[in-house]
């Protein structure tokens, strides 16, 4: 049965739709909120209050470049968590809202397994059974996808996501907000050998932490005399990347070779870091696994892999009730 899914995401500061329709994807719009970048981080009234002023308007533009109508919609997916409250409730709402008046189901979908979807958007996704690294500012997961929709945990970070340490590291190094994209820039003009950072865990089972060395940066910054500080930002920065890098792509590996899985995959916004991508193939290639990387607009936030997800599950006849309630906390059932 041909099915045309709605997809909306709003579970932190990106407001986006897109439209799915059997292996194709009509349209995916994302409005970033860069009011944000004037405190270092997410605001999350801000948030949310932009939300309610543009869901509508980003709905309405995604159904025009796809070319449909709301009457062709057959189903309308949501995420309803883990995310921000406020902006988690705006989507649902919005979603819930659709779902009565148009009379077609609503599916919540979880976060981090839209993210794993994201590499299921197009034609051809990795094979399965595969190991998706997960890795965002507010996730890092190694995730074995058993088949789609069904999921093992092996490990996730004890403290900071890796993308909340590239956002505090870049915080120290004067770099602005969002860290990643400035870290990433800053370190094309360092060496990633000056300065050797702790890789924790490195050595042990799937699990990962970054509160080390987010610290371990910034007594390095203090240490330093002050006219000397500036000089040295691109050696940091490259470092802490090295680092970081290091220890995602071996965890990573080591999960693919220990369960036996046929792939390994990237999700979330850190995977549009180039050395992380760069690194990952590399070092598969080596050790003879498949790597599949999402292309980067399907990396951050978007509605894409949520609508997405909701065809899968329409496809397979389940759906979710209008009392279906936002889960800021929401962990991916393993």
């Amino acid at each position: 049965m041909a099915l045309t899914v709605l997809g909306i995401e709003t579970s932190c500061d990106e407001t986006s739709v897109a439209v799915y329709a059997d292996g194709r994807l009509l349209s995916n719009v994302v409005l970033y909120q860069v009011i944000h970048e004037r405190y270092g981080g997410v605001v999350p009234e801000y948030a949310s209050r932009a939300h309610m002023r543009t869901l509508v308007p980003t709905l309405n533009l995604a159904l025009e470049k796809a070319g449909v109508t709301l009457k062709e919609i057959d189903g309308v997916g949501v995420t309803y968590g883990p995310g921000l409250v406020g902006s988690l409730l705006v989507g649902l709402n919005v979603a819930k809202g659709l779902s009565v008046g148009l009379r077609t189901p609503l599916v919540g979908i979880n976060h981090i397994e839209g993210h794993i979807f994201a590499n299921f958007v197009g034609e051809k996704g990795p094979a399965l059974p595969s190991v998706c690294l997960v890795v965002s500012g507010g996730h890092t997961q190694l995730v074995l996808i058993k088949a789609l929709g069904e999921y093992k945990l092996l490990g996730k970070t004890r403290d900071d996501a890796a993308g909340e340490a590239f956002d505090k590291v870049a915080r120290v190094l004067g770099l602005g907000y969002p860290g990643g994209p400035a870290i990433e820039k800053a370190a094309e003009a360092g060496d990633p050998d000056a300065i050797a950072f702790p890789k924790s865990f490195l050595e042990e089972g799937y699990e990962f932490s970054f509160s080390g060395i987010k610290t371990a940066v910034l007594y390095y910054m203090r240490e330093l005399p002050e006219e000397e500080r500036r000089n040295r930002v691109a050696d940091v920065a490259a470092s802490f990347q090295k680092a970081v890098v290091e220890v995602l792509v071996e965890k990573t590996l080591r999960a693919a070779r220990e369960t036996g899985a046929r792939s390994v995959c990237l999700a979330g916004g850190v995977a549009r870091n180039k050395k992380l991508r760069d690194e990952l193939e590399r070092r598969a290639r080596a050790e003879e696994v498949e790597v599949f990387v999402p292309p980067p607009e399907f990396c951050t936030d978007n509605a894409a892999m949520i609508a997405r997800a909701a065809h899968f599950y329409l496809e397979r006849g389940q759906t979710s009730p209008l009392t279906l309630a936002p889960a800021p906390s929401l962990n991916l059932a393993s």
